[in-house]
């Protein structure tokens, strides 16, 4: 493929300071450079003159493809609410490509996103970071597995509690996820035993080989917790097992900013332009985000879309930045940040050299009311604009 020149923008690399009148080379759907230089003989030009040039969005936490939305209760697809630990289902199995949320992405500039199943359950299943463009799902993956969703308060003792099934309270959300990663735990150590007598060995359990892989420290924990004591708790659990963890929505976090700071918790925010939907999230605030970073947390700003609409991602991540955050850990909290927190950093977030060509052309800055996404690329190929 012959190498794109698109010349004459600010580049928001995220990783460095802006540049101005700056120069964005693009090759095989990767990255060649960002930054002040010469212009290869060889390289298409395309002038950017008055435009901005970020990388595009990374959404660290939504339900993109697997809600109803418009299409309603046949597109239900995020909980399998049947039993409140279900680590063995998969978000890709229920990801359809077609949905017109994929389309909302791009409109806004989010070229990334990670689908997790709902929060119905104790333990939702595994979730995936994919691209927001493609017909086959397997084809738009970046990381999959990327996680196991957890999900503590009112969501999974309101699910089972008013059917008289555990969990009904804080207590036995908290006991039924230690039993499932107890019973992990016990089930390895059937495989080892097995390893020196093959006739010990247990029958295929696929939710807990999933949980291995939390306890193995191949993925972690995504814990959906909006108030401070399900914070804290999630916290307590991960702690207990030595596993990786991030807190999913943290909506209550700016009360125990200090608590997760000294840990440099990974925590997704949000969303943050949404109603009191429930009594967890009657602390909701547009300053949280801005307090657990400057705290020391490691803050991504989610939609949780369809929560938040995620053409809006970046006016939640403006508003943010309205009310006490720095523009760099905004604009951090949209892209570099996210990437780190879901390990696909090497692939996207930033315009750096070698990561793949996901950008977004601005009119301008993404935080000003009037801007708008006019171009998006996501490995060099225009999907929007």
């Amino acid at each position: 493929m012959k190498t794109r020149a698109y010349v004459n923008a600010t580049l928001y690399p995220v990783s460095r300071p802006p540049i101005e009148k700056g120069l964005l080379l693009v090759r095989d759907g990767k990255i060649v450079f960002a930054g002040r230089g010469e212009v290869p003989a060889e390289a298409e030009i395309i002038d950017m003159s008055g435009k901005v040039i970020l990388p595009g969005f990374v959404d660290a936490h939504t339900h993109v493809g697997m809600w109803g939305e418009w299409y309603g209760q046949p597109q239900h697809d995020g909980n399998e609410a049947t039993n409140p630990v279900t680590p063995e289902v998969r978000a890709i199995d229920s990801i359809w490509p077609a949905h017109s949320a994929f389309e909302d992405a791009r409109s806004g500039g989010v070229t990334t996103v990670h689908v997790t199943p709902g929060s119905a359950n104790i333990i939702g299943g595994e979730t995936a970071v994919i691209k927001t463009t493609g017909k086959v799902v397997d084809e738009m993956i970046v990381r999959n597995p990327a996680g196991m969703k957890v999900a503590l308060g009112e969501n999974p003792k309101g699910a089972y509690g008013r059917n008289g099934k555990m969990p009904s309270t804080r207590m036995g959300n908290a006991a039924v996820l230690r039993t499932a990663l107890y019973k992990a735990k016990d089930y390895e150590k059937k495989l080892e035993a097995a390893k020196k007598d093959p006739s010990k060995t247990p029958d295929t359990d696929l939710g807990l080989l999933s949980l291995l892989k939390v306890l193995r420290g191949e993925i972690p924990l995504r814990i959906h917790a909006h108030r401070a004591d399900d914070i804290v708790t999630a916290v307590r659990v991960a702690e207990e097992f030595g596993v990786d963890y991030s807190i999913e929505h943290c909506t209550d976090g700016a009360t125990v900013a200090e608590f997760l700071g000294k840990r440099g918790a990974k925590v997704n925010v949000g969303p943050s332009m949404w109603h009191r939907a429930k009594a967890e999230t009657w602390n909701i605030s547009l300053e949280t985000a801005g307090i657990l970073a400057k705290a020391g947390c490691r803050v991504s700003i989610i939609s949780d879309h369809p929560f938040h609409p995620i053409q809006f991602l970046s006016t939640a991540a403006a508003m943010c930045w309205a009310n006490g955050m720095s523009e760099e850990d905004a604009l951090r909290a949209v892209t570099l940040t996210p990437a780190e927190t879901l390990g696909v950093a090497d692939k996207v977030g930033s315009l750096d050299e070698g990561k793949d060509a996901d950008f977004v052309v601005w009119s301008g800055h993404p935080f000003r009311i009037r801007s708008k996404v006019e171009e998006v690329y996501i490995g060099g190929v225009k999907v929007y604009g």
